[in-house]
């Protein structure tokens, strides 16, 4: 049997399994920026920012899709026009039926994601999310039929209930006894009309994630064998395994400022990094954030961290940090991003391999910092 030529609601189906849109912040705009979800691709770019450079490349390349970190489109526009930065690379992805896709903030807080891929560059151990991401679950109660109860988990694992962390097809399972007396009208599945029926089940219990709700509920009312299904839905306050803004770890050993500084440096490939805080003062407790992460500058001090690796911080931001005796190290937002292309380049051909498709990736490796040093 050969290979399945993928669409792209397939890869955005793909992209919200690892990460989901929930985990975006509010202000963000992920997912579809341009194109048709129903065109079929074989070759996709990926690039940390949507320019008109990373546009022409992938379709130098002969890619039908880009997946970039930052949005094309943050804001609503009133026209489009080829007279801005945007419109322009609006027209010419419309023009060369180019589809545009981004993932985030909820690329930034998934497990595996920005900061978890940040934290293995940065040889960060244990590391954990600085700000744990809500759970977004569901619990779902259904009382099945004995004998049913295989064919019905299928069906609810298949449409996505069931997941766990790196475990899927979980599911708790209880016999017992239900009753029930089929009204006039009614064209029960078990017993007669009019008399109580007294039936072994199977209460079969399963965790949903709020944006599978939808379907998962379909498939168990097509599956389930009664023409009346009982089910409880319970809100969970379950934290999403891994997943959360920022991480906080711990070095190998303990270093001097300066020596973590460099490696930082070596690490992320840039040219320098800025500090607050002492050269010479040890640290080893860690918190990241890629991109602009001061607004965890609190959040980390109070975790313990002796140091803060981002970008993008402020001058009264590091004043704060230097007030709370928390280092900085400031290795600006474009070098603690760029690694997010080959890494989820990477991500995407094992998986596309695992589904089977006919469909490769590739990272744009001609993004450069914008700032320069002197």
């Amino acid at each position: 049997m050969g290979k399945i030529t993928p669409r792209i609601h397939d890869l955005i189906g793909l992209l919200n399994t690892f990460f989901p849109p929930e985990l975006a912040e509010e202000w963000d705009n992920v997912g579809l920026q341009v194109g048709d979800p129903s065109a079929r691709f074989s070759q996709g770019m990926v690039a940390l920012d949507p320019d008109m450079e990373a546009v022409q490349a992938a379709r130098e390349a002969g890619a039908q899709v880009l997946i970039t970190h930052h949005p094309l489109l943050f804001r609503g526009i009133k026209r489009l026009t080829p007279e801005d930065e945007t419109g322009r690379i609006l027209f010419h992805a419309i023009q060369n039926d180019l589809v545009i896709l981004s993932a985030h903030t909820n690329l930034d807080s998934a497990q595996p994601g920005l900061n978890s891929w940040l934290g293995d560059l940065l040889d960060i151990q244990d590391a954990a999310p600085l700000v744990p991401a809500p759970g977004h679950f569901l619990k779902l109660v259904v009382h099945v039929p004995s004998g049913h109860e295989a064919e019905v988990a299928e069906a609810l694992f298949a449409a996505g209930a069931g997941h766990v962390g790196q475990y899927d097809q979980c599911s708790f399972r209880q016999s017992g006894t239900g009753t029930f007396r089929p009204g006039e009208g009614s064209s029960p599945f078990i017993g007669q009309i009019g008399k109580r029926e007294e039936v072994e089940e199977v209460r079969l219990e399963l965790i949903v994630p709020r944006p599978r709700l939808s379907k998962v509920l379909t498939r168990l009312l097509k599956v389930h064998p009664y023409e009346e299904v009982a089910y409880d839905l319970i809100p969970l306050e379950n934290q999403r395994a891994g997943a959360g803004l920022g991480r906080i770890g711990k070095l190998t050993e303990a270093c001097s400022l300066q020596a973590f500084a460099e490696q930082v440096r070596g690490a992320l490939g840039c040219d320098s990094v800025r500090l607050v805080g002492s050269a010479d003062r040890s640290v080893r407790k860690v918190a990241l954030c890629g991109g602009s992460g001061a607004s965890l500058i609190q959040v980390a001090h109070r975790f313990g961290a002796d140091v803060l690796v981002t970008g993008d911080v402020k001058y009264h931001e590091a004043k704060a940090a230097e007030a709370l005796g928390m280092a900085l190290v400031d290795a600006g937002h474009f070098a603690t991003e760029a690694l997010m292309a080959r890494n989820l380049s990477r991500l995407l051909n094992h998986a596309a391999e695992q589904n089977d498709w006919d469909a490769n990736f590739q990272d744009y490796d001609g993004a450069v910092d914008p700032f320069r040093t002197v």
